[in-house]
């Protein structure tokens, strides 16, 4: 079988896989992350001192160690102390707290940047800080906050190519599959990277198109 009749007979099946587990996959882990990302921003931001270590703890353990090695942890390691997850879960969880650890950063460093001014014009308002927030801040830093949340996200579609390793039949795992009793390692794994490629590629444009419209419609306001 040549590469082309191999890759027309496979695609299907990878393309199932990334529909039927890697796209859902990547939007829920990603949903979860952005909520944690948030929590987790604003408590670095405003909590009282001493709590502020609970967030800044959760972004240093899971910006500083494998998301793999997390990943074997939440599904091999928490049944250990009675937590058992099914595969889906546990890689719902890994993914969302790993890359909410890293938009967090984002979220924080895009409130930051707003300029004091626009929290003293708020309070000269007399603004409530709920309002300030959501109002004043928060669109300006979602503008900010939206290329590198967008590329956390493209780096999450990735990584969900690691759940493999714990027995989920996402596109990585069937074309392992494939390519272990087709004997054909190099054209199967070429047909996922380019898969992969595509859903990213067509990311990177939605991203585009998404800061095209945020700023023309900064400019117009």
């Amino acid at each position: 079988m040549n590469t082309l009749q191999l890759w027309w007979q496979s695609l299907p099946d990878l393309l199932m896989a990334a529909v039927e587990v890697t796209v859902p996959l990547s939007l829920i882990s990603f949903a979860i992350a952005m909520v944690l990302a948030v929590i987790t921003a604003l408590g670095r931001l405003y909590l009282p001192g001493p709590l502020k270590v609970i967030p800044w703890l959760y972004v240093w353990i899971f910006r500083g160690t494998p998301m793999v090695v997390q990943l074997f942890i939440v599904f091999f390691g928490l049944p250990n102390i009675g937590i058992v997850l099914p595969a889906m879960t546990a890689a719902v969880v890994t993914l969302a707290l790993n890359t909410g650890a890293y938009a967090s950063e984002a979220v924080r460093a895009s409130i930051l940047s707003i300029p004091r001014g626009q929290f003293e014009a708020a309070q000269t308002l007399n603004l409530s800080r709920r309002t300030t927030f959501s109002k004043v801040v928060a669109p300006q830093a979602f503008r900010i906050a939206l290329p590198p949340l967008m590329n956390d996200f493209i780096d999450l579609v990735k990584g969900t190519s690691l759940v493999f390793a714990i027995t989920i039949t996402d596109l990585f795992q069937v074309g392992r599959q494939v390519a272990a009793s087709t004997y054909q390692p190099m054209a199967m794994y070429a047909l996922v990277a380019l898969i992969y490629l595509v859903i990213v590629s067509l990311l990177s444009l939605l991203q585009l198109v998404l800061e095209k419209k945020v700023s023309a419609h900064v400019r117009s306001s």
